[in-house]
C-alpha cells in the first residue's frame, strides 16, 4: 500500500493517512482480514510520528473499518464490507439526489424521471453481475 502525504494540503497528516486507507478499503483495494503496515513501519516510511499513524488507525477502528489485535497488528475488519456497502449506498443516494435536482431544474416531471431511471435499470440490469443468482 502506497500512501502519499502532502505538507501543502492543509489537511492534518493523520487525516491524510486515514482518508487514503479508508479509500483503499471502500474501493476493495484492501480486503477484510488484510493486515495494515505496523505503526512503526508506516511512520518510518512516511517520516511521521508513530502517534500520527496511531491516531489515523484509531479513527479507522472507531468507524469499524479496521481492528487492532494486541500483539498482532491492525487488520481490515470483516465489517468493512458492510461499511463499504453503506458508503456506496450513501453515494448512490447522493448522486440520485443530484440527478433529480438537475431533472427538476430542466422542468422534467416525476413520471419522466422515473421512466428514465427504469430505462437505465432495464438496460444495465438490477444487480451487478457478481450479485446475480445469489437469491
Amino acid at each position: 500500500m502506497k500512501l502519499i502525504i502532502s505538507s501543502l494540503s492543509g489537511q492534518p497528516i493523520y487525516r491524510q493517512i486515514e482518508d487514503q486507507i479508508r479509500s483503499a478499503i471502500l474501493t476493495g483495494d484492501l480486503k477484510a482480514g488484510e493486515g495494515l503496515p505496523s505503526l512503526r513501519h508506516l511512520s518510518q516510511e512516511l517520516r511521521v510520528s508513530v502517534l500520527t499513524v496511531t491516531r489515523a488507525y484509531t479513527e479507522l477502528a472507531q468507524e469499524g473499518l479496521v481492528e487492532n489485535i494486541q500483539g498482532k497488528g491492525t487488520f481490515v475488519a470483516d465489517s468493512g464490507d458492510q461499511v463499504m456497502r453503506q458508503h456506496l449506498e450513501d453515494r448512490v443516494q447522493s448522486l440520485l439526489g443530484e440527478a433529480v435536482d438537475t431533472a427538476r431544474r430542466a422542468g422534467m416531471e416525476p413520471d419522466r424521471i422515473r421512466g428514465l431511471l427504469d430505462g437505465l435499470l432495464g438496460n444495465r440490469g438490477s444487480a451487478p453481475a457478481s450479485e446475480e443468482g445469489k437469491e
